[in-house]
């Protein structure tokens, strides 16, 4: 049970101006903002980047609904001091060094449901929630560890993986800013949308007034640790130190298959709405799965795992009626990766007549059924 709460109207007149609510032609009850429809910046003390610099997030407040969208930024990940400095060209995390005042105009590229004006996105006119990603722990780190170059040539580096320690903090501040959430949705792609799911038992019990929740988690699949991501996965759980985090988790979560937290989330929160998307040929999350953990292998064989990763999940998924999940082929724009990224075009599953913005409205939809589909290989795409 998830309380909401309300000023009863009675002692409206005892406390400040706002404190109600908004105008009741708005049909809202969350307080009057200072202003609607522009990013604010938010420092939170004791939050921190990769190197223990100021964190920080953007809201953009509605005027229209009270429903709420969190969404976490991606940006890679890693775990070590060759991916934590980029040395040697190893792909990295984002934005280790700290975020600039001005990264909320990064928002509208990152994801169509930070978008204000674009009439396919169902949560156009929600309150947003833009949590940016610069602790290279996909939002869940619990860590601060020191990374030494084995050659010798680089300095030592103190790397902070303080993701969860970042997110709980947003969180408590949501808490306290939204009296009133009829709809929590809580999304991302990549690093953010694994996340999101990571994240989402937190959110969901941080937020009281959250009244209905949904996730969404593109492009960031926590797979089974019985198949080919159990490398990665014992990986991160000593770098970030994710224990720590994860054994507060419901009973039916186990840290020795991460891949549980999918059937836990479902079972704990019956009546959410909880789903995943990912292309079946995703060139970019499969490489930083795969190709550091089996001596970087060959396309074909990366997209073999991945395959097998897959149809791991849409079993698991398969085994619960809240569990939706919405997987297309290919898509030539960013390696396949993201079916979420600057708009909804282009990731159609053909064979079910869907398109992934109608597909998105109806999982915000309580009175439509959660639909799962998997698109079969397409002839001629994904060429070498």
């Amino acid at each position: 049970m998830h309380a909401t709460r309300r000023f009863p109207l009675v002692l409206c007149g005892l406390f400040a101006a706002g404190a109600c609510g908004g105008t009741e032609e708005a049909g809202i009850q969350n307080p009057v903002r200072e202003s609607y429809d522009s990013w604010e910046k938010v420092e939170l003390p004791g939050t921190v980047c990769g190197n223990g610099s100021q964190y920080k997030f953007f809201v953009k407040y509605s005027d229209t609904t009270d429903n709420v969208v969190v969404v976490f930024e991606p940006g890679g990940a890693c775990w070590d001091y060759a991916s934590c400095t980029g040395a040697s060209g190893i792909r990295g995390a984002a934005n280790p060094d700290g975020l600039p005042d001005d990264h909320y105009e990064l928002a509208p590229f990152i994801s169509p449901f930070l978008q204000r004006e674009d009439p396919t996105s169902p949560t156009a006119g929600w309150n947003m929630i833009y949590v940016p990603y610069c602790t290279g722990d996909v939002h869940t780190g619990n860590n601060v560890i020191t990374y030494i170059d084995e050659t010798g040539a680089g300095p030592d580096v103190v790397f902070h993986h303080k993701g969860h320690d970042n997110v709980q903090q947003v969180t408590a501040w949501i808490d306290q800013t939204f009296t009133h959430v009829p709809k929590l949705l809580a999304t991302g792609c990549s690093a953010g949308g694994a996340g999101a799911i990571t994240n989402y038992y937190f959110l969901r019990n941080g937020i009281t007034a959250a009244q209905q929740g949904y996730l969404l988690d593109d492009s960031g699949p926590i797979f089974p640790s019985s198949g080919y991501s159990q490398p990665v996965h014992m990986k991160i759980r000593t770098s970030w130190n994710v224990d720590s985090i994860l054994d507060a988790l419901p009973v039916g979560f186990s840290v020795n298959d991460y891949g549980s937290i999918n059937t836990a989330l479902a079972d704990e929160f019956p009546d959410d709405r909880l789903a995943t998307t990912f292309f079946r040929r995703d060139m970019n999350f499969s490489l930083y799965s795969y190709e550091r953990f089996y001596n970087f292998p060959a396309k074909e064989e990366i997209m073999r795992m991945w395959e097998a990763d897959t149809q791991l999940l849409v079993s698991q998924y398969d085994s619960r009626d809240n569990l939706g999940y919405y997987i297309p082929y290919w898509r030539k724009l960013n390696d396949s990766h993201c079916t979420t990224v600057i708009n909804f075009v282009g990731s159609e599953i053909q064979d079910h007549d869907l398109d992934l913005g109608t597909w998105t409205a109806n999982l915000l939809d309580d009175s439509k059924p959660l639909e799962s589909a998997i698109e079969a290989p397409v002839a001629g795409e994904d060429p070498e």
